[in-house]
């Protein structure tokens, strides 16, 4: 019972938050105790996750392109089989990050618009320059980290056309002369997959600081 009551709230949320209810999304929070502050930290380590599972997806893509070096004939169509599926993968992933990235913007816009709503309440001057001092702060580590979110995001894109193109012409010619080509290609990719694995590796440390601060 408890667990079909969890999946239901659970539903409810997801419903509230993209029917665009996000007043009621975030009262219904605030009265499980928990602020835009802590939704926005949950938010960013979902993210972080995120891409880090899609770092490791987009290394294996890499893996299975690799091995065109060493393919010596075999079983293209099984070959075929498994780069496809490879790239569906990086796909979902993909489109996972760029899930996440959003609602984590959607959490920050909300929280610093409470933010600046909430500052204007107070009446001591010190605390209220202080509030708004440490506003700004959040704001240009959030922005830090938006850039490095959305750099990540963006190199993603090249390489998942790239993945496309080997899996869709692999499927028009399962042959050796095909194997010859594409052996050619790999280099590039290559050079793509390790820029996108070092952005969200910047982006995974951007994360990291920012949720230090926040919790700070």
């Amino acid at each position: 019972m408890r667990t079909r009551l969890a999946v239901a709230v659970f539903v409810l949320f997801i419903f509230l938050f993209y029917a665009g209810c996000q007043t009621t999304y975030y009262a219904v929070w605030e009265k499980l105790g928990k602020e835009k502050r802590h939704l926005l930290k949950d938010q960013v380590e979902k993210a972080q996750s995120e891409q880090e599972d899609a770092s490791e997806q987009f290394k294996d893509a890499l893996a299975r392109i690799k091995e065109l070096y060493g393919f010596k004939g075999g079983d293209l169509e099984e070959f075929y089989s498994k780069l496809k599926s490879d790239y569906e993968e990086s796909e979902r992933r993909a489109e996972a990050v760029s899930s996440r990235i959003e609602k984590v913007e959607q959490v920050a816009e909300g929280l610093f618009k409470e933010w600046e709503a909430e500052i204007d309440e107070i009446s001591n001057e010190q605390f209220r320059m202080k509030s708004r001092a440490s506003l700004r702060d959040t704001k240009k580590r959030y922005a830090r980290l938006r850039l490095a979110m959305a750099k990540a995001e963006a190199s993603m894109g090249p390489v998942l056309t790239r993945l496309k193109d080997y899996v869709l012409y692999l499927k028009h010619n399962l042959n050796a002369q095909a194997i010859g080509y594409l052996r050619k290609e790999v280099g590039d990719i290559e050079v793509e997959v390790q820029g996108l694995i070092q952005d969200i590796t910047q982006s995974v440390a951007e994360a990291d600081n920012f949720l230090k601060a926040l919790e700070s």
